[in-house]
């Protein structure tokens, strides 16, 4: 897999986790200490967005990305194969590319408060796309969107070619771009 992916490694799969839950943490502190006095609710629009923006990143990297664009499909394809296998992109590139197309273009637009809310949004998100993935293909679930979640990525896996089914925190692209289920249509 090499330096892009990771497989099979407890250490570099866990780390992923801790190192985002940090940068959420740090990335909440920061705005709480910096961020100018009456302008709270806009930290949490601002994070709120970022969330909004990550759903249908998500979406557009499972469907865009992962099942069309190589090398990615092939790593992904892994996946597919070996669901419970721990493989993930590294945080290196993950990470740099939150920086990259995230954080930088926000920051260049706005002042750093706010591009910190946004991208705190968007780092959140992914933690609870890892997450969730994580507990989809490895805990015994209870809690309707729990189960929910994970039937809608069981018909993921196991559709035909995989065209259907894409997120997997939520189905509202699916649903707006035509790839959910054929039975949720």
């Amino acid at each position: 897999m090499g330096f892009w992916t990771i497989d099979n490694s407890k250490w570099a799969y866990r780390l992923d986790f801790a190192l985002y839950g940090v940068a959420v943490v740090a990335l909440a502190l920061h705005l709480l200490f910096r961020t100018p006095p009456g302008l709270q609710w806009l930290v949490l629009a601002y994070t709120m967005a970022g969330m909004f923006v990550w759903s249908g990143v998500e979406y557009a990297l499972h469907r865009f990305v992962l099942h069309g664009l190589q090398p990615f499909t092939r790593w992904h394809e892994a996946h597919h194969e070996r669901p419970a296998a721990l493989i993930c992109s590294s945080t290196f590139l993950s990470a740099g590319l939150i920086l990259l197309l995230v954080f930088l273009p926000a920051l260049l637009a706005l002042e750093v408060w706010r591009a910190s809310a946004l991208t705190l949004g968007v780092v959140g998100g992914y933690v609870l796309y890892a997450a969730t993935h994580h507990a989809l293909h490895h805990w015994r679930l209870s809690g309707s969107w729990m189960q929910q979640r994970k039937l809608w990525h069981a018909r993921h896996h196991h559709h035909s070619r995989h065209a259907v089914c894409f997120g997997v925190t939520n189905a509202v692209w699916d649903r707006v771009f035509g790839t959910a289920y054929p039975k949720e249509k």
